[in-house]
């Protein structure tokens, strides 16, 4: 009930038809008061007091209608519940300057430095201290308020509480066929170099699509028909692609001039996972080992990791090169450290075995090198992230999906994973929260790899279906765009005259 009464009071007050006590003076009666203060004078002290308190009859004619008053001394002239005393100062002061000459020279800059002065000084928006708005619309209340009267604010959404998303096409942007596709889960066919050329292999052969030109190119055919081909990797230059095969071969093709530099063998099982850290090339296979090659010398075989009981199928060096991850398909994860003066540490820097299913998918964090992500198979379905520092799984989400390939994009800070059963499709998560961003289903089979482009801003997909899906998701905005590639040579310029 007392509820119900302090509402009928705040009805009553803002209707206006009643004495409101212990309120300021209007500004009429201060000026009726002081005009007629000799009058005033002369009267009882209880007939001064009647005609002060007279506030209930509205007067029938205006005091000073006909002058222009400027306000000279400005203070409160009517009582308003909502403004704290520091807003009715500040709303003061611009009323005081609302006649002062207004400089134009320099009002597009300065607004917003005006707004940061006063968020700094005030805790709040100069603009939104004035006790009128004569816009269109009524203002907006601050985020989360809520206003049971609705007299002063208007209910309409927020603009700070709309999230400015982009916009991500749930189609791909471009299908391509792959007749012949080995639907095999522990192969890693697909592989996208630092020049636009797409390596994907189609059984025993390795086609190249230039994305730029659109061309496609047989690189090369295994001999025998029997054989097929298991996995694919680039150099970081982009003109060498290393190709493992089930003939326990790593073939080192030159691209541009469509020439075979060698053949290695060292393994004595099908080569499923590649990944190159400069001229060091790492091979895993279907035994469980990890071979490390110098391409440069005669004896490339220059050392063995025997971590694993069972087939190497993920295999990432981290972007400086520290560490070398692998996933096999024991359901370990482990990282290995760099090889130094020929010889590799067989004792690994960290293993971690919560994943209950096979771990073929693999990425390093960019922008943060000690950080690994992984996911597992049918089983396990779970994506989890690794501190590598402290051996620590930072965050573990259950995609409800087995999990095929992981990659990190680095131009909105997300992970995107492609998964087979039950959904095969591909999910962009937001790092490191790990909330869905979007889904991206097309493919009619368990997508098998995920690569990203060049520019980081799509990826590319191939899956039992027998196709190839290019997605444009994370394309950056043209204005953010043109800014970060003027920065890109202001820096480029002055190191260029350091150097000189």
């Amino acid at each position: 009930m007392a509820h119900f009464g302090f509402e009928n009071d705040i009805h009553s007050i803002l209707k206006l038809d009643m004495p409101i006590t212990n309120a300021p003076m209007a500004r009429w009666q201060r000026k009726a008061s002081s005009s007629n203060t000799s009058a005033l004078s002369g009267l009882s002290p209880g007939k001064s007091a009647n005609v002060s308190l007279s506030s209930s009859k509205t007067p029938s004619k205006t005091p000073g209608k006909n002058k222009k008053q400027t306000p000279s001394k400005m203070g409160g002239d009517r009582f308003i519940p909502t403004r704290n005393s520091k807003q009715m100062d500040v709303a003061s002061f611009l009323l005081t300057k609302e006649n002062e000459p207004v400089d134009t020279s320099n009002t597009a800059g300065s607004s917003e430095s005006q707004k940061a002065w006063s968020m700094s000084l005030n805790g709040y928006n100069i603009e939104d201290a004035k006790i009128l708005h004569l816009g269109g619309q009524p203002l907006n209340a601050p985020e989360g308020y809520q206003n049971n009267l609705k007299v002063l604010y208007s209910q309409a959404t927020t603009p700070a509480s709309v999230q400015k998303t982009r916009y991500i096409s749930s189609t791909p942007d471009r299908i391509m066929d792959a007749p012949e596709l080995r639907n095999d889960f522990y192969l890693n066919l697909l592989d996208w170099s630092s020049r636009n050329v797409l390596a994907v292999a189609l059984h025993n052969s390795v086609y190249l699509w230039d994305a730029s030109r659109g061309d496609i190119t047989l690189l090369m055919k295994l001999e025998h028909e029997e054989d097929y081909i298991c996995s694919l990797s680039w150099t970081k230059e982009g003109s060498y692609l290393a190709i493992g095969t089930s003939d326990c071969k790593v073939q080192l093709w030159d691209v541009e001039n469509q020439k075979r530099l060698r053949s290695m063998g060292s393994h004595t099982a099908r080569i499923g996972s590649l990944s190159w850290n400069d001229h060091l090339l790492s091979s895993g296979s279907r035994s469980g080992h990890i071979h490390h090659h110098d391409v440069r010398v005669a004896e490339h075989h220059i050392a063995t990791i025997t971590g694993h009981s069972q087939e190497v199928c993920g295999l990432k060096w981290s972007p400086d090169g520290r560490y070398l991850a692998s996933g096999g398909n024991d359901n370990l994860v482990c990282v290995w450290p760099r090889v130094q003066e020929g010889n590799a540490s067989n004792q690994s820097v960290r293993c971690w075995s919560e994943h209950q299913g096979a771990v073929k998918a693999l990425a390093w964090c960019p922008w943060q090198p000690n950080i690994l992500a992984s996911g597992g198979g049918t089983s396990d379905r779970h994506v989890r992230i690794w501190n590598v520092n402290s051996g620590s799984c930072i965050s573990s989400l259950d995609t409800q999906s087995q999990i095929s390939s992981l990659v990190f994009a680095p131009n909105y800070k997300e992970l995107v994973s492609a998964h087979g059963y039950a959904h095969n499709n591909v999910v962009i998560w937001k790092y490191p929260s790990l909330t869905r961003v979007a889904e991206l289903n097309g493919h009619e089979d368990r997508v098998l790899s995920l690569t990203l482009s060049p520019d980081f801003s799509s990826i590319a997909t191939v899956a039992g279906d027998e196709t190839i899906r290019l997605w444009k998701s994370f394309e950056v905005d043209p204005v953010k765009k043109k800014a970060k590639e003027r920065m890109v040579k202001s820096t480029s310029s002055v190191i260029n005259q350091s150097i000189r």
